[in-house]
């Protein structure tokens, strides 16, 4: 094995930006639970060198710039999965690799060089200005290189020279939606709630007034402003009120068919995605953090089966029937460490707060509350007829 010392002085001859990819692949691949021997060691040192302030980009990189308006689009981890509205932390680096060297090597040079110089200035509202005209400058040749399916095949080669990532291609065309509508983004994300505590049927309609006019001039980008969304909910799962609020009926099939309804999906993105949080908590021995994880995980794997009829039935159904698969196997594998009688904190009926009397009243004032919706609905029909 070679000294954690030579790796290191070898690393330390590679340019900042390169080190800054290798950290995120080395952060991808130990997601996807592919182990690389001293890769810890590794990790922690270019994270002190990256991410000072808890970014992915140098503060000081121009890069950093040009991404800012996908800032609150990113997530975390390896997602390998569709995850719709969102862009993976992991892809930032090799696309930004790129562009810079394959898709406009000459225009990528010009914007660093004014950038560094507008950076230790300090002069803010140039900065911002050179970034918006990069910006569209990246998003008008993603357009021109995506339409053709000679154009997509080549964008995948050359990025698989900077990434094994299989969802990096899909997220070079996320990138392309969301620089093209990131002033309507950025306009809607300033008309929302700081926070959403509570997602009540008010709070839904007044949200679903402001998706209906964004949606009605950009419609493709209606995933990211459902991600702006769920940026802001203290209860995840409570994104599919803009799915189950409007439909016909609460059947799986109804709730689909909703402007929305892709807002199922993206609660299911956002189950992979803590799953994968969980893996990573449970290799790392941080129980408490599993804990908190899983409960979440739990709440909503029950919100999605109860809110929605016919659910299992149903492709989320089956989606979601693998993902919890997959959680039990973890979990099932962190318990059996532990002798019987000793027990294990995940291995609680407390975890899955549902099955308490609480939790079943909670149940029932939904249908309830269900109950007198329809019914409403249905007098208004005959009210009208």
């Amino acid at each position: 094995m070679i000294p954690a010392e030579r790796i290191w002085d070898f690393l330390q001859r590679l340019t900042p930006q390169t080190r800054s990819f290798l950290l995120s692949e080395l952060e991808r691949l130990e997601t996807c639970g592919v182990d690389v021997p001293g890769s810890a060691d590794i990790q922690a040192k270019l994270r002190t060198e990256f991410r000072k302030d808890g970014s992915s980009l140098n503060r000081t990189s121009p890069s950093r710039y040009f991404f800012a308006p996908l800032e609150a689009l990113l997530v975390d981890g390896a997602p390998e999965h569709a995850n719709a509205g969102r862009i993976a932390r992991s892809s930032v680096a090799p696309v930004w690799e790129w562009i810079s060297r394959d898709l406009l090597p000459t225009m990528a040079r010009d914007y660093n060089a004014q950038m560094k110089d507008l950076i230790a200035a300090d002069k803010q509202r140039e900065i911002q200005q050179a970034a918006s005209v990069f910006q569209t400058k990246v998003a008008k040749s993603l357009e021109g290189v995506l339409a053709s399916p000679e154009g997509a095949a080549q964008v995948r080669t050359k990025l698989a020279a900077y990434t094994a990532s299989p969802a990096a291609y899909g997220d070079v065309a996320k990138i392309m939606g969301a620089l093209r509508a990131r002033e309507a983004l950025a306009k809607f994300d300033d008309a929302l709630p700081a926070r959403i505590t509570k997602f009540d049927d008010a709070q839904v309609s007044k949200i679903t007034t402001l998706l209906d006019t964004f949606h009605s001039k950009n419609a493709p980008a209606v995933p990211f402003a459902l991600a702006l969304i769920a940026n802001r909910l203290k209860t995840p799962w409570q994104l599919i009120r803009l799915a189950t609020k409007p439909a016909r009926s609460k059947k799986a099939a109804d709730v689909a068919a909703t402007p929305y309804g892709i807002s199922v999906s993206m609660v299911l993105d956002h189950l992979e995605d803590r799953r994968l949080a969980l893996r990573m908590a449970l290799k790392h021995n941080r129980i408490v953090n599993a804990r908190e994880i899983l409960v979440e995980i739990y709440d909503a794997e029950y919100a999605l089966r109860v809110r929605i009829d016919e659910f299992d039935e149903s492709e989320w159904g089956a989606r979601l029937h693998a993902i919890m698969d997959a959680i039990t196997t973890l979990v099932e594998a962190e318990v059996s460490r532990f002798p019987d009688e000793v027990g294990h904190v995940l291995d609680s009926r407390s975890l899955r707060s549902h099955h308490s009397l609480s939790g079943r009243l909670t149940h029932l004032a939904w249908k309830g509350r269900d109950a007198i919706t329809d019914s409403a609905a249905f007098c208004k029909k005959l009210i009208g007829a």
